[in-house]
């Protein structure tokens, strides 16, 4: 038996088969529907795209995957070089893993590494000018500092969602996905906080000192309910990470390549490590990584084995997704794809404006999704069937319906997709009546 994701599968509706898929459609036995949420919004490009199978199928005729321990290969070296190409500054040490979630496990452990490595090189602190023993002269005395805190704590965000593995659940906050931690009992050095300066500001004079780093997902917290907040949060967590030594981690599974509006939030605040996944290789397959900065990587070389970072992904740097991912940049960049971003924001507000309905609590648009929010979540109850019925695909979650649509998606599309939304809500206001 097949067992699904986040469903009982005693309770659960049957899934819909998809038979084929092309373009922003998934082809169902019944009728195509329009894949509004681009597969957990990853195929950007949108299926079947023959330049992407295309390098898929010539890399597999060539090899499907060497380990990347003790070998390398030629499709690994240039999607590295690539990424430290396109991501600002020294973001240039590409570590690379099978899934979003284990990305941001490695960055978790590099970031707990990192104070660790630094601990054990004994760094070495003037203390004082003290009266010397030799003649009364002043003489500098040293130290090997070990002196400073345990980093080993976490400040996360309030509704964050980072992955299902432990880690990333102990850093997540959603009762609704990790409940089970409850068994094991919460981590009580991980801190999670609201999207405010003034919180922001108290978290780091609380416990700016015991933090190995600040994971945020940058500008859109997808998994909590397509929640947006300011730039300017993470600036001052940027100015206040540099004040108390502390690594900042994006996690831009979701929000790399565009989503926001941006190729990277990165290139507006730069992090200290980069977690991207998802869109990396179009969809076409599974591959993540982790990109850290020169600040992070001289922390672990070293002539020492024990400085070394000890992890190692069977399929990490798989041949067939590093040249999906190749060739999906490169697609991304040629076809100026921060325009067609824009063109679908432009077209989400235009669409979504005369949307007034009391069950709505909030309407929000940025980049490449548009989300509604409502009061009451069974007030969503039988949307997914609703759009199914009218040619889209859907998936509410919470108390949100929206849309992260490929990037290729016609306009005509599009307005289907958000004319779905707003339908519903006139539909199920008429029937009321």
């Amino acid at each position: 038996m097949l067992w699904y994701p986040y469903a009982q599968m005693k309770t659960m509706a049957p899934p819909i088969e998809i038979l084929d898929a092309r373009g922003v459609y998934l082809y169902t036995r019944e009728r195509p529907l329009i894949d509004s949420i681009s597969s957990w919004w990853a195929m950007i490009h949108g299926y079947k795209h023959p330049e992407l199978t295309q390098a898929i199928v010539e890399q597999a005729e060539r090899f499907s995957h060497v380990m990347l321990g003790g070998l390398t290969h030629e499709p690994a070296l240039r999607l590295a070089d690539k990424l430290a190409e396109i991501l600002p500054g020294d973001l240039d040490y590409c570590f690379f893993s099978d899934s979003g979630s284990v990305a941001v496990e490695v960055a978790l452990k590099m970031a707990l590494q990192y104070y660790v490595n630094r601990k054990q090189s004994g760094r070495v602190s003037v203390l004082a000018l003290t009266d010397g023993h030799h003649g009364g002269d002043l003489t500098l005395q040293f130290k090997e500092d070990y002196s400073h805190k345990r980093r080993v704590g976490v400040l996360a965000l309030n509704d964050a969602y980072h992955g299902d593995t432990f880690k990333t659940m102990e850093v997540g906050d959603d009762e609704d996905y990790h409940f089970i931690l409850n068994a094991l009992g919460r981590r009580a050095d991980v801190y999670h906080i609201p999207t405010t300066l003034e919180a922001l500001e108290d978290a780091f004079a609380q416990h700016g000192d015991e933090l190995c780093c600040m994971l945020v997902e940058p500008l859109l917290q997808g998994g909590g309910g397509m929640l947006m907040y300011d730039l300017e949060f993470l600036r001052r967590a940027r100015e206040l990470c540099d004040e108390h030594d502390v690594l900042l981690v994006f996690d831009e599974i979701a929000t790399g390549f565009g989503r926001t509006g941006v190729r990277f939030v990165a290139e507006l605040v730069q992090p200290d490590i980069i977690t991207l996944g998802k869109a990396l290789t179009g969809g076409y397959i599974g591959h993540a990584v982790t990109v850290a900065s020169k600040r992070v990587f001289d922390a672990f070389y070293d002539d020492s084995p024990e400085r070394a970072l000890m992890h190692g992904p069977t399929f990490m740097a798989n041949p067939l997704a590093c040249a999906a991912a190749l060739k999906s940049i490169e697609i991304f960049e040629r076809d100026d794809y921060l325009a067609k971003i824009k063109r679908i924001e432009s077209i989400a507000r235009r669409e979504l404006a005369d949307l007034n309905d009391p069950r709505v609590k909030e309407k929000r648009i940025m980049g490449g999704v548009a989300c509604i929010e409502v009061h009451d979540p069974s007030t969503l109850t039988g949307y997914a069937q609703f759009a199914r019925e009218r040619g889209v695909f859907s998936r509410p979650f919470k108390n949100i319906v929206y849309t992260t649509p490929p990037y290729i998606i016609e306009e005509s599309e599009l307005v289907q997709i958000l004319g779905v939304m707003k339908d519903f809500f006139a539909v199920a206001r008429n029937a009321s009546r």
